[in-house]
């Protein structure tokens, strides 16, 4: 049976769970169509401030939103919303003081729009949604080059390898879509770990100084399914 909208998301919460449990997380995908980005709105107050702060070189947009959620703290009554905004506050703290500009070149760059049509990546025979932050051009000595930034997050972050995997996922995404057009530049096809300030770049997984686990959980998948 076919996996519909299986995010990178979904391809590390499978590979974390044992090998019993993956056949039981499959079969419930395929019955209920498990959302890849369930919860994901947790995190929007966080990772929204950090991705206008990428794409602006402007770190107000954090200052901001950490006054807005001490305010929000303060105001609402109810304990699980309360940790939901202290949570996102802790991220935005732990990103004050991030160098955001080693995401990107110092030159200008041109945003792209990331149409759903392109979200679409099949791996290895495998369909995966694959849905980047960010996605921009620039040029450099007559050459347009593209990049990508992914912004993830999860409650304690991501293993390095786990990063890993939503780089290469962007790789594969701008490749498939973008690479008749544009030269990848390697160094700005990045993950950002939200919670941890974790950074992962994919001349890093091509020189092997950091391994993804990406191209070996696809088997794992397919053969589940």
């Amino acid at each position: 049976m076919e996996l519909k909208n299986f995010t990178i998301k979904n391809l590390i919460d499978y590979r974390r769970k044992s090998i019993r449990s993956r056949e039981t997380f499959i079969k419930g995908f395929q019955k209920y169509k498990i959302s890849a980005e369930s919860g994901g709105d947790y995190w929007i107050s966080a990772v929204s401030a950090v991705s206008r702060t990428f794409k602006t070189n402007n770190k107000q947009e954090i200052t901001d939103k950490i006054n807005v959620l001490i305010s929000d703290v303060e105001n609402t009554i109810y304990s699980r919303t309360k940790l939901m905004y202290q949570r996102n506050l802790q991220i935005l703290h732990t990103l004050e003081d991030f160098d955001f500009s080693i995401l990107k070149p110092s030159i200008e760059v041109k945003f792209l729009k990331k149409p759903k049509i392109l979200q679409i990546v099949e791996i290895l025979d495998l369909p995966l949604k694959i849905t980047p932050t960010h996605v921009f051009v620039y040029e450099d000595n007559g050459t347009t080059f593209i990049g990508g930034l992914w912004i993830a997050c999860k409650l304690e972050g991501y293993s390095n390898s786990e990063l890993a995997t939503f780089t290469e996922a962007l790789y594969k995404y701008l490749e498939k879509n973008y690479s008749n057009e544009y030269v990848i530049d390697k160094r700005y096809c990045c993950s950002l770990d939200a919670f941890t300030g974790n950074v992962v770049n994919y001349e890093e997984i091509e020189d092997g100084s950091t391994e993804s686990i990406f191209n070996s959980t696809i088997p794992m998948i397919k053969e589940a399914i």
